[in-house]
């Protein structure tokens, strides 16, 4: 069985948001649609469901590195704030929507808390991303069967072709030999 440590990161968010668009306890309040995700951003997230990305990417964070709190959690997805013509510093992101994430993640069952360390990944979240890992390295190998066997279903259909084509020049070969042969018994008549 796959991991999260098996798959690239992109492909297992992009899976996850999926599965958490399903689950009725992660909703993206009315709010989510006015806000940055931090003050070193300039504009508002571009993707309709940008809300379950960024929980997704949270749940698999808090796997690699639980138990792990907000404020470590907003470094991590903090940025450098453009200053204009002063030098650039590092800001944190907003901690209201990693903490309201995280509260829907604890309801929906998939973290919970640990003690003052902040929150770590439970049993239902391991599993959940850990089939869409299985599920991910399982698609690759079809993805790459399947390629396989156009590369050999191809080879297939060039030797078939060079046959043809030989077997297609033998017999204009034989027609011109016969050709000729016609040709000098009726010049020797």
């Amino acid at each position: 069985m796959a991991t999260v440590y098996d798959v690239p990161a992109d492909a297992l968010i992009e899976r996850v948001a999926k599965r958490l668009e399903e689950i009725p306890e992660i909703k993206m309040p009315e709010w989510a649609k006015f806000v940055k995700t931090g003050a070193h951003k300039e504009r508002l997230p571009e993707q309709p469901n940008w809300w379950y990305i960024r929980a997704a990417s949270i749940l698999r964070r808090i796997y690699i590195d639980g138990p792990v709190g907000v404020a470590r959690l907003r470094t991590y997805y903090g940025g450098r704030k453009n200053r204009g013509a002063k030098p650039e510093h590092h800001v944190d992101a907003s901690g209201k929507i990693i903490r309201t994430i995280l509260q829907q993640l604890e309801k929906a069952g998939l973290v919970e808390k640990d003690g003052n360390n902040g929150r770590k990944i439970s049993r239902k979240g391991q599993s959940l991303l850990d089939k869409e890992a299985t599920a991910i390295v399982a698609g690759k190998k079809a993805t790459e069967k399947k390629a396989e066997e156009k590369k050999e279903e191809k080879k297939e259909t060039a030797a078939a072709e060079e046959k043809a084509e030989k077997v297609e020049q033998k017999e204009k070969e034989e027609e011109k030999k016969g050709t000729k042969k016609k040709a000098k018994k009726a010049k020797k008549e």
